[in-house]
């Protein structure tokens, strides 16, 4: 089934010229019907057809979602709001951002898919690295699969410029254990946003994406 409406695409494209209290609270009963609430409904499906293949994810849609508000206190951009909707699902939930899960972006542009470990703490990071030294070859092939390389690309995310030493031989191979995260993602079209396809092609990213998430989640959870 399809989820959302035009109003949900027309809300933000108005709402990126109107970012300011008075105007979504005129439109706040619109926000509701249009947006927030077809999003819950979406999100509820989507964590019903993750759970069905990754059953150790426990969360309702409320759970998931991240508020439109933005946090705007440390930020030189002052809007008050997001122009997008968007959640995460995953086993270690929405405020643990290390833990391998999907991460979903749904705004009038299209849709981004996101995965992988994305704020990683200093021994998380080694823990991954090791991993990395002790299979170099086997990581580089688990990347190489044309299921997550045609889709995907590879894994992203900010570098370090040193390595310590136990990792700087793997380094010379595999440039990957010089990040500091390490996350993938791909841009789905916005013609699927008011499709009756749309779970089902999030769906098809986060099968295409599972090894390399496992694999993650094996490294950063031995």
């Amino acid at each position: 089934m399809a989820y959302f409406t035009q109003d949900f695409l027309d809300f933000f494209t108005e709402l990126a010229d109107n970012n300011h209290k008075d105007w979504f609270d005129e439109h706040r009963k619109r926000y509701k019907t249009s947006v927030k609430e077809p999003f819950e409904a979406f999100v509820d499906k989507l964590i019903d057809r993750v759970q069905e293949e990754d059953p150790s994810v426990m969360m309702t849609a409320k759970e998931a979602i991240f508020r439109i508000n933005r946090d705007i206190r440390f930020s030189k951009d002052k809007t008050p709001y997001k122009t997008q909707m968007s959640a995460i699902i995953s086993a270690g939930g929405k405020k643990n951002k290390s833990y391998p899960g999907l991460y979903v972006e749904v705004k009038p542009s299209g849709v981004g898919y996101y995965g992988g470990a994305y704020v990683l703490e200093k021994e998380e990071i080694h823990r991954v690295r090791t991993a990395i030294a002790q299979d170099p070859e086997g990581f580089a092939e688990l990347l190489a699969q044309p299921d997550f390389a045609d889709t995907f690309g590879t894994l992203q995310g900010d570098k370090h410029k040193r390595l310590p030493a136990e990792f700087k031989e793997v380094g010379e191979i595999q440039p990957l254990i010089f990040n500091k995260s390490f996350y993938y993602n791909a841009d789905i079209p916005a013609s699927h946003i008011l499709n009756d396809d749309l779970v089902d092609v999030i769906m098809e990213h986060f099968r295409k994406a599972r090894p390399v998430q496992e694999w993650l989640i094996e490294a950063l959870y031995p």
